[in-house]
């Protein structure tokens, strides 16, 4: 009988067989098509890990970094807004050096994905997870006594919560862009049906937070992420 066929498949695709006795044509070519399935399944594992880490290093390569604090809620919470690009997203009148200071607008798809992005457990927050952490500083609108003022305060950057909201304005679905300065809007998780979902809604004439259903998902707004 012939001896067992050796195999030796090194990280680099090579490979090298050796027979201990002379084999058949046949065993030496399955020998080498194996080495090669699996030397390309090692290659795809290892490319599809890179990927999936690459959004995460992504914010470092470029420079970008995301502060984040633990808020009174108990979780942790980005402390500037998102700017990571992922498609679709946009930079408040096509203009770059509103993305530097303001972060990207997303959409409510885009949105999810760009927390994710992030790795490490970061994710785009619920409705419950805002109204939570806003009761903390006085409360959205609906919730408070004084209209949600002192939440709109206490959250907006220079606030005494350090969670630094910024007025970075909106998108409409056909292009415009409105409202940089005047109200900050933040995608939450959480849907109000198929077309639409809850975001918060810092409006600097009325000096309060507002929650609101009627997002609609097209619509790109600015966006905080959240984890334990």
């Amino acid at each position: 009988m012939n001896e067992p066929l050796e195999r030796n498949c090194s990280a680099n695709s090579l490979f090298q067989l050796s027979l201990t006795q002379k084999g058949m044509k046949t065993t030496i070519l399955a020998g080498v098509i194996l080495c090669g399935l699996m030397s390309f399944v090692s290659a795809f594992r290892s490319v599809g890990l890179s990927l999936e880490q690459r959004s995460a290093q992504a914010q470092k390569a470029s420079g970008t970094t995301y502060s984040s604090q633990r808020m009174a809620d108990g979780k942790q919470w980005t402390t500037t807004n998102l700017n990571v690009d992922t498609v679709p997203s946009y930079c408040y009148q096509d203009e770059k050096m509103n993305c530097r200071h303001y972060g990207r607008l997303y959409t409510w798809d885009s949105a999810t994905r760009g927390c994710q992005s992030l790795g490490d457990g970061w994710r785009l927050p619920t409705d419950d997870e805002w109204r939570q952490m806003a009761k903390h500083y006085g409360g959205v609108n609906e919730d408070s006594d004084d209209g949600g003022k002192a939440a709109y305060k206490a959250l907006l950057s220079g606030g005494n919560s350090g969670f630094n909201v910024l007025l970075g304005g909106g998108r409409s679905d056909d292009g415009q862009y409105a409202r940089l300065e005047a109200h900050g809007f933040y995608w939450t998780a959480s849907e109000s049906d198929s077309v639409s979902a809850v975001f918060y809604n810092f409006g600097k004439g009325g000096q309060a937070l507002y929650r609101q259903r009627g997002g609609e998902k097209q619509r790109a707004f600015s966006v905080r992420c959240v984890r334990q």
